[in-house]
C-alpha cells in the first residue's frame, strides 16, 4: 500500500515546528522523539506502519485550533486521530505529518434530559454515553462492535453503525450539532439541539469525511429512551442460504428488528470457545434477532419471528427470558473478532455492503474465492442492513500470505459492487479501499468529491493519501480543459 513520499521541505522544517509546537502547547504535550512516536505508527489495520514525523495531544478547542494553525502555517500535512481502532487505516500517519491525537478531549460537557441529548468531546468513549445517562433510563443508539474502545470523534469520522443500526441508524442519524476546526485554525459550530437546520447539510457532510475535512472538537448527540423491553433469539441454520432467507423474510414481513446478525461456521466456532454464550457448534450458520419495544409489541414480534425461523428449517431456537440471558446471546458476537484473533496469527477484516437478496451468491463466491487464495475466512454480518464483515485469515510471517490477503479481499469488495452494492458500510475508505474507489465511482464523481475537500482544505494538508487514488491538487480540479483550440461549451459567456 503506497503512501505519498515524505515532503524534503516538511522534513527538514521538522526542528522549528516542533518548537513551535511546544511554544504554543506545552512541551509535555509534544511527542518528536524516534522512540515515543512507535506507539503511534498504526491504527486497528496493523498490516500498514508508518511513524509519524511528530504527535500532538491537545487538551482543548483552542489548543486543537493552535496545532492546526501552526501546521497550516509550515505546510505540514496532519492525521487526526481518536483511539486508533480504525480498521481502514483511516488514521495511518504520514512521515511528513503530525498525528493530532485527540485523547485527552474526554470529558462529557453536558447531559440535557429535557431535550434528550448530551454534548461530549471526541475522545469520550461510544459506550460512556451510554454508561453516563443508564441511571436515568437513556443510552446512544449506535454502538459498533468496539464500543468499549471507540471514541465518538471517530464514529463521526467514519460513521459508524453497529448492530442496533438496523432500526436506529448510523452515527450520522444520531447526530445534532459539531464543532470543527479548519486546516486554518477556524472553529465553526454546525447543528446544536434544535432540529436540522436550514441551507446546506455540512452535518451530513462531515459526517463520514474521515478526517479530510476538519477536526471534530465537540459532538452533539442525540439520547433515547431504553425500551420497556428487549428479547433477543437465536437460531442455527443448515446452510448461510437459509439462514439469509429467513432474514429477507423477517424483513419482507414488515417486521423492522432492532438487531438482526448472522455468522458462519468458523465464526460461530470461535465465538463459542471465546466466551460460551451457548452457540449452536453444529449449525452452518447462526442468525439472532433482536426486537425491542413495549412488552405487548416484543411478545407478539417474537413469535412472529419465530414462526418465520422455523419455516425456514431454523433448529435449536432460543429466546432470552432474562437481560442477562440476552446480554449472553450478544456476547458472542460482540466479541467475534477478537475470538478469530485465537484461531489465526492475523486476520483482515473487510467491509462491504450488498443487497440482501444478493447474500447467497456473494457467500459462494467467496468460498470459491478462499480456495482459489488458499486462505480461510470467516463471515460476520449485519445482516438486516446487507454489511458484511468478511475475516480474512493468513498469517503474516508466511512470504505472500498477507499479499493474498489484500488481494482476496480487494476482489472481495468488487464482488459487493457488481451486485449492486458498496465499498463499505461503516469502516471507511482509508487507505484500504481507496485504490478501490474508481470500481464504484466515476472520474467524474472523483473529481466532484474531491472539489468539496478543496473548499475546506485548499491545501491538502489534512489526511492526504486516504479515500482518493489520486489526489489532484486544487488548481488542476479548477482547470478547464482545451481540447483543439477550443473551449468547452463555446456559447456560453466567460469572464
Amino acid at each position: 500500500m503506497l503512501m505519498p513520499p515524505p515532503d524534503p521541505a516538511a522534513l527538514a522544517a521538522a526542528p522549528r515546528f516542533v518548537a513551535a509546537l511546544r511554544a504554543a502547547m506545552g512541551a509535555e504535550s509534544v511527542i518528536a522523539e524516534p522512540s515515543a512516536l512507535r506507539p503511534y505508527e498504526s491504527d486497528g489495520l496493523t498490516a500498514y506502519r508508518q511513524v509519524p514525523l511528530a504527535v500532538a495531544l491537545p487538551r482543548s478547542t483552542a489548543e486543537v485550533a493552535a496545532a492546526l494553525r501552526i501546521a497550516s502555517e509550515f505546510g505540514i500535512k496532519v492525521v487526526p486521530r481518536g483511539s486508533g481502532t480504525s480498521l481502514s487505516g483511516g488514521a495511518l500517519p504520514l512521515a511528513d505529518g503530525l498525528l493530532l491525537g485527540l485523547g485527552k478531549l474526554n470529558r462529557i460537557l453536558e447531559i440535557d434530559l429535557a431535550n434528550r441529548c448530551a454534548v461530549v468531546q471526541p475522545g469520550v468513549t461510544n459506550l460512556a454515553i451510554s454508561h453516563a445517562v443508564a441511571a436515568d433510563g437513556f443510552y446512544y443508539a449506535p454502538d459498533p462492535s468496539s464500543q468499549i474502545a471507540c471514541s465518538i470523534g471517530g464514529n463521526v469520522a467514519e460513521n459508524s453503525g453497529g448492530v442496533h443500526c438496523l432500526k436506529y441508524g448510523l452515527t450520522t442519524n444520531n447526530l445534532l450539532g459539531l464543532e470543527i476546526v479548519l486546516i486554518n485554525g477556524e472553529i465553526l459550530r454546525i447543528g446544536g439541539k434544535h432540529l436540522d437546520a436550514g441551507l446546506y447539510d455540512l452535518m451530513g457532510i462531515l459526517t463520514g469525511s474521515e478526517g479530510l475535512l476538519g477536526v471534530v472538537t465537540e459532538v452533539t448527540v442525540r439520547l433515547l429512551r431504553k425500551p420497556e423491553t428487549a428479547r433477543a433469539l437465536m437460531a442455527g441454520f443448515a446452510s448461510s442460504e437459509a439462514a439469509g432467507a429467513a432474514v429477507a423474510a423477517i424483513i419482507g414481513a414488515g417486521i423492522i428488528p432492532a438487531g438482526m446478525e448472522m455468522m458462519d461456521r468458523p465464526a460461530i466456532h470461535a465465538a463459542e470457545d471465546f466466551v460460551h454464550a451457548g452457540y449452536p457448534l453444529d449449525a452452518e450458520a447462526l442468525l439472532i434477532v433482536e426486537l425491542d419495544g413495549p412488552k405487548v409489541e416484543v411478545d407478539d414480534l417474537i413469535a412472529r419471528v419465530s414462526a418465520i425461523v422455523n419455516a425456514h428449517g431454523g433448529t435449536g431456537l432460543r429466546i432470552s427470558e432474562s437481560e442477562a440471558e440476552r446480554l449472553v446471546i450478544w456476547a458472542g458476537r460482540k466479541a467475534a473478532f477478537p475470538a478469530i484473533g485465537r484461531i489465526s496469527p492475523d486476520y483482515y477484516c473487510m467491509d462491504g455492503t450488498i443487497p440482501r437478496s444478493r447474500l447467497p451468491e456473494v457467500l459462494r463466491r467467496m468460498s470459491q474465492m478462499s480456495a482459489q487464495y488458499g486462505l480461510r475466512v470467516a463471515n460476520v454480518f449485519h445482516a438486516g442492513d446487507g454489511n458484511l464483515h468478511p475475516l480474512i485469515l493468513y498469517d503474516a510471517n508466511k512470504p505472500g500470505e498477507l499479499d493474498a490477503a489484500e488481494a482476496f479481499g480487494s476482489d472481495i469488495l468488487r464482488l459487493c459492487v457488481e451486485v449492486g452494492g458498496v465499498l463499505t458500510g461503516e469502516h471507511g475508505v482509508g487507505v484500504e479501499k481507496r485504490d478501490l474507489m474508481p470500481s464504484m465511482f466515476g472520474e467524474i464523481d472523483l473529481g466532484q468529491q474531491q472539489r468539496l475537500k478543496c473548499a475546506f482544505d485548499g491545501d491538502l494538508l489534512l489526511n492526504p493519501g486516504k479515500v482518493f487514488p489520486i489526489l489532484h491538487r486544487c488548481a488542476e480540479l479548477g482547470a478547464m480543459h482545451v481540447k483543439g483550440g477550443q473551449l468547452p461549451h463555446p456559447d456560453l459567456p466567460r469572464f
